[in-house]
């Protein structure tokens, strides 16, 4: 059985890793719903996205960087939606923060799952900032979309072979969208 999603579970839908931290706002488009409000918060995203072992207690500095790049990345993301020059404050605070050390990846005792090595949080930062631009100078560059629900305003990459896709996610937007459609005819 599937449990049903609560406004304040994180989203890890979105087609790209880069795009996992933007979804921690929701409803973008509407009343924006915070996901991360504390360093607790910001704990939990982090060993929900796979970082089972972050070693380090999180601060409200941390809190004010995450959200720094976030935003970053979110105005960047549609900027290439749209096909818009970037900010340049948003790639220097993107560029700024990918010079930092990456996690490690180490092999498990299994010898087929992966334990990642954190310096910090800057280190997971860093990850997602470098994914932004390999997807910014990449092939995928012009398939990036934000979600036409106009209370989302999510990103997402549209890998669909007609590059029609209008949602960030059929469960969530794409029904949402349906059944409205429905109940105004």
């Amino acid at each position: 059985m599937q449990t049903r999603q609560t406004k304040k579970d994180f989203r890890f839908h979105a087609t790209r890793f880069c795009f996992t931290l933007p979804a921690t706002l929701g409803d973008r488009g509407k009343t924006p719903y915070e996901r991360l409000n504390k360093p607790e918060d910001l704990t939990r995203w982090l060993i929900e996205l796979g970082f089972s072992d972050f070693p380090l207690k999180l601060c409200e500095d941390d809190l004010v960087i995450t959200k720094r790049v976030r935003e970053a990345i979110q105005r960047a993301g549609e900027a290439l939606a749209s096909g818009e020059p970037f900010n340049r404050k948003d790639l220097d605070e993107i560029n700024a923060i990918a010079v930092e050390l990456p996690p490690i990846p180490q092999l498990a005792t299994d010898g087929r799952s992966i334990i990642w090595k954190i310096p910090g949080l800057r280190s997971v930062l860093s990850m997602i900032s470098r994914d932004f631009i390999d997807l910014a100078i990449g092939p995928l560059s012009g398939h990036v979309k934000v979600c036409e629900n106009p209370e989302c305003r999510g990103i997402f990459i549209d890998e669909s072979r007609a590059q029609n896709r209008r949602w960030c996610s059929m469960q969530t937007c794409g029904n949402q969208m349906k059944k409205l459609k429905i109940r105004k005819s």
